[in-house]
């Protein structure tokens, strides 16, 4: 366990102290609320996952907290600590105290049973120096209105309903398509708790940026089931040449290729719009297929979930390979030393998905590839190529064509996303 400067202690955050966390979270984050934004926008936090740092006047100096999630990996789900609400009073800064939170939060993920931990960093910088691997980008699009896209079978047979979201009428709707269309992508966690739910319609007026309420729309089958939504606002503007106003879209999910082409269809013609901005896709979402003119769409890439590996031999064996393996690994994991050392990964039997499940032991033979551990947390998912991280001098090759292998078995089919900022 990091130290901590002389009168400084991790202690745990009751409810009763809930102003005071989101005060150090509100001066770290450099912003501020009001009464009425916090009525229409639920607390996510749970109290018995809910730490700080205190200071020797028993003031809270730094806070951090963490969710309980199932993370998808390729060919399973696996239990996840959920790294969030990190930060420090800019007073307090540069004394160790993430550090010391990051070690905590390490200890508790690993006593509840929790083999990984994941992140969305405010700052690239930071966390990779803690073992954290950026496992996956996001594709953000601008698309002008009219954006032509490629024919989908079936599309035109699907119906659009447009409305005002209304948070209990739409949450069990979001939540059923969301989890529908993440089925099989590595990272896509889910919103499990009926906050979390909630809190992905929340629309106070204070995030408007002066655009209009939050409007959803849903792709229905002849039966009117729900095959795919999008959540977003238009701001009015106008230019010389007549309106040119901007849709903003939150969120966008669907659960086939025909329901995201009709989603799409209706977002890039809404009237008095010029431009589309797209919510945080995976690389091989349908939508950049679909474009003729991908181009120009101007897509930029942005880094996505982090990953952690806490208990390295659970976490490894936790996912399925998309190719036969036998390797040694010889790890560094300056935090966690127990990750440290020879481990050797061994595929079974290939499964009904066509993926090896594995095995994780310790070894006493000689190492094929030398790796960190932020390392195996960027490759985790499937998203990162570790022949690319041996060609940029982070993997090390001990035996010719391990890296090869190791790449071919570490990577999937199918890109990561999560696709909500937690």
């Amino acid at each position: 366990m990091s130290p901590l400067p002389a009168g400084y202690r991790i202690v745990d955050v009751a409810e009763s102290r809930k102003d005071e966390f989101l005060e150090v979270d509100r001066l770290a984050f450099a912003f501020d609320t009001t009464p009425e934004t916090d009525a229409l926008v639920p607390l996510t936090l749970t109290w018995d996952r809910t730490v700080a740092v205190e200071s020797p006047d028993g003031a809270l100096a730094a806070v951090h907290a963490s969710f309980e999630f199932q993370l998808p990996v390729p060919g399973a789900t696996i239990a996840c600590s959920g790294l969030t609400w990190v930060g420090a009073r800019p007073d307090q800064r540069r004394r160790g105290l993430l550090h010391a939170m990051i070690d905590t939060h390490f200890e508790r993920s690993l006593a509840r049973g929790e083999p990984v931990s994941a992140l969305f960093a405010a700052e690239h910088a930071i966390y990779g120096r803690f073992g954290y691997g950026s496992a996956c980008d996001d594709v953000r699009l601008k698309l002008g209105r009219g954006a032509a896209l490629r024919d989908v079978p079936g599309s035109a047979d699907l119906t659009v309903r447009f409305d005002t979201v209304d948070v209990d009428r739409h949450t069990p709707v979001v939540d059923a398509v969301h989890r529908a269309a993440g089925v099989g992508r590595p990272g896509w966690i889910t919103r499990d708790t009926p906050d979390h739910q909630r809190r992905a319609l929340a629309d106070p007026p204070a995030w408007r940026d002066g655009g209009e309420p939050l409007r959803i729309v849903t792709v229905l089958d002849e039966d009117g089931s729900a095959r795919a939504y999008a959540t977003f606002r238009r701001k009015e503007n106008w230019g010389d040449g007549g309106p040119a106003g901007i849709v903003r879209v939150r969120e966008a999910a669907a659960v086939d290729a025909a329901a995201a082409h009709r989603l799409w269809s209706f977002l890039l013609d809404l009237d008095l719009m010029a431009t589309v901005e797209s919510p945080m896709l995976p690389a091989d979402d349908p939508l950049l297929l679909l474009l003729v003119d991908q181009r120009g769409a101007r897509p930029r890439l942005t880094d996505n979930v982090w990953v952690r590996l806490l208990d390295l031999p659970v976490a490894l064996a936790g996912r399925s390979y998309s190719a036969p393996l036998d390797v040694v690994l010889d790890v560094t994991d300056t935090r966690l030393p127990a990750n440290a050392g020879r481990w050797r990964l061994t595929t079974g039997e290939r499964g009904a998905d066509g993926a090896w499940s594995a095995s994780v032991a310790r070894t006493d033979d000689d190492a094929d590839l030398v790796v960190d551990v932020r390392e195996l947390g960027a490759a985790y998912l499937g998203g990162r190529s570790v022949a690319a991280q041996a060609a940029a001098g982070l993997v090390l090759e001990r035996t010719a064509g391990a890296v090869q292998a190791v790449a071919a078995a570490f990577a999937w089919p199918v890109a990561p996303l999560c696709s909500w900022v937690f």
